[in-house]
């Protein structure tokens, strides 16, 4: 089959893409860096450079495909990171349409079940433009938390002994590991098996921030490293200083924080009717964090 994913080589895109072309489809990767194009070509994909915000490109890329893999890009330093989803999110669903293109993987969000419900009020659904298209098939794959975030929390934990979130230490996150996702958009992919709209959730484990702790603390031979619990305040400071826009730091980061300490989407996901994935323990990620860690 042909198939475009975007996402560039990242954490769900990269193993998706290698899985499809060992499993014999054509694949095209859409990237906005000329850079990446040999890394594509490297594990055998098709390299296609440009801008998931240009509605020419995106119909031009899902000609003629039989399925594609969309996600929204994490441009965190967005000035305005709300218009830009909804702009990439509706830009998709034309481009599907206009392509056409029947099949849909859409990496979606635990968010999206709560988006526009405190403390997600600014939250966009990721599904809804994509829902509204005739005959469309589409899987929406909503993970929680990815379980590679905890790479960005290295220098705090090397330089301050701690780690941390807008909320304290018992509170139960669910959390997802890239590759459970990726696997699930490839037995998707590969076998078109949907019909109309379904939704899969992808919860690769549920920790609380001492048991995150402790996990990553004893791969990396830290024994003693503890969570902290930050202020809503002190984390958008930290987070601004670390080149997040404002807009994008307080609704995906502060006010999904507020939803993991209120329990949201512990209790949705656990009562939701979709089917539930994931396999990957966060102790065993616990073991791929200390190698990047000893790497850095």
């Amino acid at each position: 089959m042909k198939i475009t994913i975007t996402g560039s080589l990242g954490n769900v895109s990269r193993p998706l893409a290698e899985r499809l072309v060992e499993a014999g489809h054509h694949v095209t990767i859409i990237s906005h860096n000329p850079n990446k194009a040999n890394e594509i070509k490297s594990i055998n994909a098709k390299p296609l450079i440009g801008s998931v915000e240009d509605i020419s490109f995106l119909v031009n890329a899902f000609e003629g495909q039989d399925a594609v893999y969309t996600m929204i890009p994490p441009n965190f330093t967005s000035g305005d990171y709300k218009q830009f989803t909804i702009n990439v999110r509706d830009n998709y669903a034309t481009a599907i349409q206009q392509a056409p293109v029947r099949y849909v993987v859409n990496l979606s969000s635990v968010g999206s079940a709560l988006a526009g419900v405190a403390p997600l009020t600014h939250y966009e659904n990721l599904e809804e433009s994509i829902n509204k298209i005739p005959g469309i098939n589409v899987l929406h794959l909503r993970p929680a938390g990815f379980y590679s975030n905890f790479y960005g929390s290295i220098p705090m934990i090397r330089h301050q002994g701690f780690i941390g979130n807008n909320f304290d230490e018992t509170v139960m996150m669910p959390m997802s590991h890239p590759r459970d996702i990726a696997d699930a958009a490839f037995d998707a992919l590969q076998s078109l098996a949907f019909e109309g709209v379904k939704i899969h959730y992808i919860i690769s484990d549920l920790k609380n921030g001492k048991e995150i702790a402790s996990l990553l603390g004893n791969a990396i031979g830290m024994d003693d490293l503890r969570w902290v619990a930050f202020s809503d305040e002190q984390l958008l400071s930290a987070l601004l200083g670390n080149g997040f826009s404002a807009d994008a730091a307080q609704t995906y980061i502060i006010d999904m924080g507020k939803a993991i300490r209120e329990g949201l989407l512990d209790k949705h996901y656990k009562e939701n009717s979709h089917p539930v994935y994931g396999k990957i323990a966060f102790s065993d990620f616990a073991d791929e964090f200390a190698a990047v860690y000893h790497n850095s």
